[in-house]
């Protein structure tokens, strides 16, 4: 295997095991990632949405919100759209957006893990959501049409990504002109060396694989992307910091 598809086989690993343990919903857990690995519940997870948010969504949804921020907040969902949800987890934040886009708009969760697609469709099953769907995949490469999606979201998924330029530039693929991003993220203050950046927590851990301010700015604006900001939301770790990413495809 390369160095590529064994980070990606580690994250699958993880996720599907947090999978697993968070159909139980007797879990007591918010962290990032792997819920038994990680006791900053305070910075990621399910803390994170506020309890307007929360009663909107079966409980096993919300314990299975593993992120590191709540996109749904920031991406000015507006009613007819189409969403795409990047490493859509227990399926929290497509069930809020198909919400916000309402019977006329249409949610996507895209996820490699069958363990997490099982757990997201039984969560919308249990919502009643009709106007959403999972679907199996990579986040480098989307298995949806040019030009076909509104918004992209995301919550803590892109810094798990062995090739980040690759996500980055299927978003723009898939985004429809004027489409937008609205992502939740973990983000390395700019003089963090990957060393120092692996220092301070696992791959897997969402924060090994982050990338720094301007990486973010530079690869958004490589793949053509405008209107482009990072925002720091909370300190997740010493010197890196749960971020609002938001960019428009022209």
């Amino acid at each position: 295997m390369t160095e590529k598809s064994d980070i990606t086989e580690h994250v699958r690993e993880r996720y599907a095991a947090a999978a697993l343990q968070l159909t139980d919903v007797s879990t007591t857990s918010g962290s990032c990632c792997v819920p038994t690995d990680l006791g900053n519940g305070d910075v990621f997870g399910s803390i994170l949405y506020p309890g307007g948010e929360a009663s909107e969504v079966p409980e096993e949804a919300l314990l299975a919100s593993l992120g590191c921020g709540n996109p749904t907040a920031v991406a000015d969902l507006r009613a007819g759209e189409t969403v795409l949800d990047l490493g859509s987890g227990g399926g929290i934040d497509v069930l809020l957006s198909a919400r916000r886009v309402g019977p006329t708009g249409f949610a996507y969760g895209l996820d490699m893990t069958d363990e997490m697609l099982d757990l997201a469709r039984a969560n919308a099953s249990k919502a009643g959501a009709t106007n959403v769907k999972f679907i199996k995949g990579q986040i480098e490469e989307i298995p949806l049409p040019d030009a076909s999606i509104d918004v992209i979201i995301s919550n803590c998924v892109i810094n798990l990504s062995a090739d980040k330029t690759a996500v980055i530039t299927e978003m723009f693929r898939v985004l429809k002109p004027g489409g937008r991003l609205g992502i939740s993220d973990v983000v390395a203050e700019n003089h963090l060396s990957e060393h120092d950046r692996l220092e301070r927590g696992s791959f897997a851990g969402c924060i090994a694989g982050a990338l720094s301010h301007q990486e973010y700015l530079d690869t958004l604006a490589g793949a053509g992307f405008v209107d482009i900001s990072v925002a720091y939301t909370h300190e997740v770790a010493p010197e890196m910091h749960g971020a609002i990413v938001k960019a428009v495809k022209n």
